[in-house]
């Protein structure tokens, strides 16, 4: 099995605290997606594995994409690959984006999943991360999808911004489950040197939370959700039952995927690739990539880093099959002070972290590198 990314890298507006390649020089898409078109042509043998699960379109902006763009794509991808097996094709949207027009020939595409990027329901915070939509306007974008028949929809809300906590994320979570979708993806803010805030913080003119307040932020996110019936499976993520995210899962598993598009990231085997060309080249159709072969140990402690942001943890027999018995001997002996602390728990022939712990996953996963 393997998966499919198309990326967008365009955005008419860059959020204060995005650090992702992005540019806004949206002119450049229609020569940039006929350009897709052949890279995919041309890369569709870099998967080992020709069936895929699922297909996502991430940025960027995909929603800037036009619907009948989107379906071509996604046409162009069943000629070149078994698609029989795809349950899920989401697209990343902005909510300013999905107008009454658009979110009806949305509807009519094989799409049946959006991403949409509300953030906070909190305006001042939205003004603050330079966000293009208030909360009124991602709250109607989310029911015009539902109107349209478009029902699987997973939003994004950002916690841990210095002066929207309290009563204004109490305010975000509260709205955010009226909206009765599927998936919550809930993610700290980080404050990367070169976006708009980590300048701000280098001015002294914005202070970044401190780690008491963000654990309870952390645990405020986490209980609201849980209570309201979310399994919080991952980091960032708490789905309904049955509405995990079948694409974002498989990257956790370690399942091979291909990524087209500037900057884009492609993983097969032994292999990861990353395209390097600016959005100008590649829409001239200058498409260049750098790589890394990937040994045992890099495939090892990528096994623990993503094993251990999920739910299930790490499985030492799935271990002992792919590594060796050594290897999961290894993994118990460094979890131990971890297990004594009552942060991993230790459950048959499984580690995990139990999800209100999820804060420390880094140091654990650090700890258990080869």
């Amino acid at each position: 099995m393997a998966t499919l990314y198309f990326h967008i890298p365009f955005c008419k507006r860059i959020c204060s605290y995005c650090d992702f390649y992005r540019v806004g020089a949206v002119q450049l898409l229609p020569d940039v997606v006929g350009q897709m078109h052949r890279e995919l042509r041309e890369r569709a043998t870099y998967l080992k594995e020709r069936r895929l699960t699922s297909i996502y379109f991430g940025g960027g902006t995909p929603s800037l994409l036009a619907p009948d763009d989107i379906e071509a794509l996604i046409s162009r991808a069943r000629e070149l690959f078994d698609c029989s097996a795809v349950e899920e094709i989401t697209i990343e949207a902005n909510p300013d984006d999905l107008t009454d027009d658009y979110v009806a020939r949305l509807a009519m595409t094989s799409v049946n999943r959006v991403s949409l990027g509300i953030q906070s329901f909190d305006d001042e915070a939205l003004r603050l991360m330079n966000r293009r939509h208030s909360a009124e306007e991602a709250e109607e974008a989310v029911r015009r999808l539902q109107r349209a028949g478009v029902c699987n929809i997973s939003i994004d809300i950002i916690f841990g911004i210095a002066g929207f906590g309290g009563e204004s994320l109490d305010a975000t979570l509260r709205r955010a489950l009226a909206l009765g979708v599927g998936h919550i993806s809930a993610y700290h803010l980080t404050i990367e040197p070169r976006t708009r805030l980590g300048i701000m913080c280098q001015k002294g003119e914005y202070q970044p939370i401190d780690e008491e307040l963000s654990e309870r932020e952390y645990l405020a996110v986490h209980n609201a959700l849980t209570a309201a019936g979310y399994e919080h499976y991952e980091v960032s993520n708490y789905a309904l039952p049955s509405c995990r995210a079948k694409h974002n899962s498989a990257y956790w598993r370690g399942v091979e995927y291909l990524g087209i598009g500037a900057g884009a990231h492609s993983f097969s085997m032994d292999n990861r690739t990353w395209c390097i060309s600016t959005a100008k080249q590649y829409a001239e159709g200058d498409f260049r990539y750098e790589e890394e072969h990937l040994g045992r140990r890099e495939h090892i402690d990528e096994y623990v880093m993503t094993a251990l942001r999920c739910s299930e943890g790490i499985s030492l027999d799935a271990v002992a099959e792919r590594f060796g018995c050594e290897q999961a001997e290894r993994m118990v002996a460094a979890a131990q002070s971890w297990i004594e602390a009552g942060v991993v728990l230790s459950e048959g022939r499984r580690l995990r972290l139990p999800p209100e712990r999820f804060l420390l996953s880094d140091a654990v996963i650090e700890s258990l590198f080869v």
